[in-house]
């Protein structure tokens, strides 16, 4: 019950709900997203490795047409024979290769004898004080080509193709977006050109075979999402527990103060005070009590006078020793009360 006080308190609440929504954005949102990122990254790797142990093929066998795109296709090496079209070639901006600004050349390939017609990746050039460079023809006429398949980029929203500078541009490689751009039929992959083919550019290597640091942010971001629930109930098993303390602090004080009262009370009594006395009686009562005792020790005091002094003068008109009773009283008072 008491932890349920405390966990209804509006700060506990506030904390709660926050650790809640972080533990469940790191198992059902970020843990996922950096663990599948691990998971496509192993993937691709594993195709390359595939792929550039084995040897090329004729197109037909590896994608024949007419078939929708593979994905364990990706990155196999195949053969064709055909013919550039040149007129229908784009640009593909805002590329990189080796850390620095490049232009990738996308050119259609029609293949010999029939009607199909893949874009071609046929490598980068780079970029002149933010101009278009001047882009190498590819040689006239049929000539067979080495490739490796891609698979689409896809292409976001406003970011299709257009005409800048006079050429057909694009930011990313989507044989379907250069399709509509151009009106010419495309397969859904691309092809990247091998180096040193007929109509090669700069070569764009291949994608290093690491995996990258995806499976540990995954894990850590697991175990964050276990460690945030498990602070918050050590925090609140510590502030149980300090409250514990300070109530029991508090009742051991309370059981000390009579022990303590009967001991001052002791000390009261030994002193000549009675206890009894000192909290039965009222002020005034203390008082006239005190002024009783005062009378008696003085109607005592005379003969005790005569007793001790004889010189003290007897008869008619001679006094009490007034000096020698004031010396008495006081010592009677010194007895009864100590001093």
């Amino acid at each position: 019950m008491r932890v349920l006080r405390t966990l209804l308190r509006p700060g506990w609440i506030a904390l709660v709900i926050v650790v809640v929504a972080f533990a469940a954005a790191c198992f059902m949102i970020l843990a996922p997203w950096q663990l599948g990122k691990n998971a496509s990254t192993s993937e691709r790797n594993d195709l390359i490795k595939h792929a550039v142990a084995t040897g090329p093929a004729p197109i037909d066998e590896v994608a024949p047409a007419g078939v929708p795109f593979v994905r364990s296709t990706e990155w196999r090496e195949v053969t064709l024979t055909g013919t550039y079209l040149t007129d229908e070639q784009a640009l593909v901006r805002l590329r990189s290769a080796g850390e620095r600004p490049a232009i990738e050349v996308l050119t259609p390939f029609r293949v010999a004898g029939t009607d199909r017609v893949l874009a071609v990746d046929r490598g980068f050039v780079r970029p002149y004080q933010s101009q278009t460079p001047v882009i190498p023809a590819p040689p006239a006429g049929q000539t067979t080509i080495t490739a490796r398949i891609r698979a689409s980029e896809g292409t976001s929203e406003g970011r299709g193709a257009r005409v800048e500078d006079g050429s057909l541009t694009v930011y990313t490689i989507d044989p379907a977006e250069l399709s509509k751009a151009t009106g010419t039929a495309m397969d859904p992959f691309y092809l990247q050109l091998s180096p040193d083919q007929p109509g090669s550019l700069g070569e764009i290597a291949l994608p290093q075979l690491d995996s990258g640091p995806y499976l540990s942010y995954g894990l850590q971001w697991l175990a964050f999402g276990i460690m945030a629930p498990l602070g918050v109930g050590y925090f609140l098993y510590s502030e149980i527990r300090q409250r514990r303390r300070s109530k029991a602090a508090a009742a051991a004080a309370a059981a000390s103060s009579p022990a303590v009262a009967a001991t001052s009370g002791a000390e009261t009594s030994e002193a000549g005070v009675s206890v009894a006395d000192a909290g039965g009686l009222s002020r005034s009562d203390r008082r006239k009590r005190l002024r009783a005792e005062l009378r008696n020790a003085g109607s005592t005091a005379a003969p005790e006078a005569e007793a001790d002094d004889t010189s003290m003068p007897v008869g008619i008109g001679a006094g009490p020793d007034t000096e020698h009773a004031e010396g008495v009283v006081r010592d009677k008072l010194t007895q009864r009360y100590g001093g």
